[in-house]
């Protein structure tokens, strides 16, 4: 008996439609690790989309695995848009920090799922990791994601990357020696968080000595305003420089609001002016020091944030660890 579909339009529905879109989830965190950018990320799976659905019915019907199908043309897009990256970044302004993800279930009174809930929170969206993943070449960063990280095998990455299955071990390996050379090993997430918010609570005293001790003696920022607002255009090494600096972040905003929140499953920091969020803060912490601080105000990598802005400002009202700055 034809359902009601076949009745009104005359032929079957596509039966492959739900586990197409099923893939989209898998397709969206693919696509953020190789590319630092939700925005992109979602743009390259539209554009996977468009390519599977401007297919006629026979060609995607003779397609054995359309997940594969879908993860190579996506990864292909990623490769491509990699491959002019660089000179994308020679444009921007000041430093190119990776978008940052939220943990929505902190702070949304069970808003509408938005794309940054597809991003499956581990290691491998630390902030520090993705910013080693910037440092990759193309072919690099996508042999190791494809790999190490979504457990492909070594013959299916050289299909998609155009290599032979030895070079792309060899990417592979190549960038596990750039992650391995860049990071030390971060502690408890429970001990990051304590030292986050001592952190916090230093700076909103504007108490330099501590802020200087919960410091490493190298330790960095790095900020990314896109040109759009005031950020720093250089980073700041030395744990005083990069101390003095926030003091003059909270002399400068005293009205700025600090919020606890995970950020890229790490403990981190959010500042609110008005409700709003204008920086989202990332943590390097190396034993009981921060070694890295990074530092994301350009607005358009804040759309994750500012989205839920309305229902976070309800959820976090009265919270005891959520300070003003200089206050």
């Amino acid at each position: 008996m034809a359902n009601r579909s076949e009745t009104a339009h005359g032929h079957r529905p596509d039966p492959g439609l739900d586990a197409i879109m099923s893939e989209r989830r898998q397709l969206i965190n693919l696509a953020y690790r190789l590319l630092g950018s939700l925005a992109d990320a979602e743009d390259v799976v539209q554009e996977t989309y468009v390519r599977w659905y401007g297919m006629d019915r026979p060609q995607r019907d003779a397609i054995e695995s359309p997940g594969a199908w879908l993860t190579t043309v996506a990864s292909r897009i990623c490769l491509n848009l990699l491959g002019s990256a660089r000179a994308r970044r020679e444009r921007y302004v000041g430093e190119w920090i990776p978008e940052p993800l939220p943990e929505r279930r902190e702070w949304t009174d069970g808003v509408a799922a938005d794309p940054a809930d597809r991003i499956t929170l581990d290691e491998s969206v630390d902030m520090a990791f993705l910013v080693v993943l910037e440092s990759m070449t193309p072919a690099e960063r996508v042999a190791f994601i494809l790999h190490d990280v979504f457990r492909y095998a070594f013959a299916e990455v050289a299909e998609i990357v155009g290599r032979t299955p030895a070079a792309c071990r060899q990417l592979a390996s190549s960038a596990r020696r750039r992650i391995r050379d860049a990071q030390a090993p971060a502690g408890p997430t429970t001990a990051q968080a304590g030292i986050v918010r001592k952190f916090k609570q230093a700076w909103a005293a504007k108490d330099v000595s501590a802020l200087v001790d919960l410091l490493d003696p190298d330790a960095t920022v790095i900020a990314d305003g896109g040109g759009l607002v005031g950020a720093l255009r250089r980073p700041i090494t030395g744990r005083e420089r990069v101390a003095h600096a926030y003091l003059n972040v909270a002399r400068l905003a005293p009205h700025q609001t600090l919020l606890e929140r995970t950020v890229n499953g790490r403990p981190g920091l959010v500042a609110q002016q008005d409700g709003v969020t204008v920086t989202v803060f990332a943590f390097r912490v190396s034993g009981d020091r921060i070694t890295h601080i990074w530092a994301v105000r350009n607005p358009e990598k804040l759309r994750p944030w500012t989205e839920g802005d309305r229902g976070g400002a309800r959820m976090s009202a009265g919270r005891r660890g959520d300070l003003p700055v200089g206050r």
